[in-house]
C-alpha cells in the first residue's frame, strides 16, 4: 500500500519523506487555507520534496473553468495530480486530462457506482472518503470492499485512493481489502508506530542497559 500525507505543511511533509513512508502527497483548499501561504508556492514547494504524485484540486465547477485551473496547476511540475470533483463537469476533465497523459485524482467519492463511473472517465486515482460516511452512520469501509470488487471484476487500472481517514485501523482494514493508496494527516501516520508493548519492551532494554553500566 502506497502512503500518502493529507496535508499542505511542508515540515510535515519533510518529516515523513526521511522516512522513506512518503509515496505522495494530497492536498485541497481547506489544507492550503489552513498553511496561510499562496497556493502555487505551496506546491512547487511539495513536488521539490516528494517526488511521487501531489494531488491539486481545482475549484471551478464547469468544464471550461476546471480545464483553465488545470493547465495552470500541471505546469508546476510533472508530477501534480489534478485533483477534480465527481461530478459530470469534473469526469468530462478526467477524460481529457488522463487522455493527454495527466494524471487524475477524482474525490469526494461516496458510493460504488461513482466509482465505477470514474474509473470508465479514465481516473488515476478515485478517492472514497471513509470517515465523513462514518460520520453520518455508515460503514465507509463498506465502500472500499466494493470498490475494489467492481474494479477487480473488470481490471480497471484506476488506484483506490482511502481519503477522510481518521485512524490506524482504517489503514488497516484498507490495507487488508487491497486498497492501493491511504492519504491521511500525518498525526494518523505516526500513531502506526505505537503500541503499549512496544514502548514497555524499549523501556525494560534500556533500563537493563544502564544497569551494566557500558557504553557503545
Amino acid at each position: 500500500m502506497k502512503f500518502f500525507a493529507d496535508t499542505a505543511e511542508i515540515a510535515e511533509i519533510r518529516d515523513l519523506a526521511a522516512t522513506g513512508l512518503l509515496d505522495g502527497v494530497t492536498t485541497n483548499p481547506s489544507l492550503v487555507q489552513k498553511s496561510g501561504r499562496d497556493f502555487v508556492e505551496v506546491l512547487r514547494e511539495i513536488t521539490e520534496v516528494c517526488s511521487g504524485p501531489v494531488s491539486a484540486e481545482v475549484v471551478a465547477l464547469d468544464y471550461e473553468g476546471m480545464m483553465a485551473q488545470a493547465e495552470k496547476l500541471r505546469r508546476v511540475a510533472d508530477n501534480i495530480a489534478i485533483k477534480v470533483p465527481l461530478t459530470p463537469d469534473g469526469l468530462k476533465t478526467c477524460k481529457t486530462l488522463s487522455s493527454d497523459g495527466t494524471m487524475v485524482n477524482v474525490t469526494l467519492c461516496f458510493s460504488p457506482a461513482q466509482a465505477l463511473l470514474a474509473a470508465k472517465a479514465g481516473a488515476t486515482f478515485i478517492s472514497p472518503f471513509v470517515g465523513r460516511l462514518d460520520d453520518i452512520g455508515s460503514n465507509g469501509m463498506d465502500l472500499i470492499s466494493d470498490i475494489r470488487m467492481i474494479y477487480d471484476n473488470y481490471d480497471f487500472g484506476t488506484e483506490i485512493l482511502v481519503a477522510s481517514v481518521r485512524s490506524p485501523m482504517h489503514v488497516v482494514e484498507a490495507a487488508k481489502m487491497g486498497a492501493d493508496v491511504m492519504t491521511a494527516p500525518p498525526k494518523i501516520i505516526h500513531q502506526l508506530f505505537k503500541h503499549p508493548l512496544t514502548d514497555a519492551g524499549l523501556a525494560a532494554f534500556l533500563k537493563d542497559w544502564e544497569a551494566t553500566g557500558q557504553q557503545i
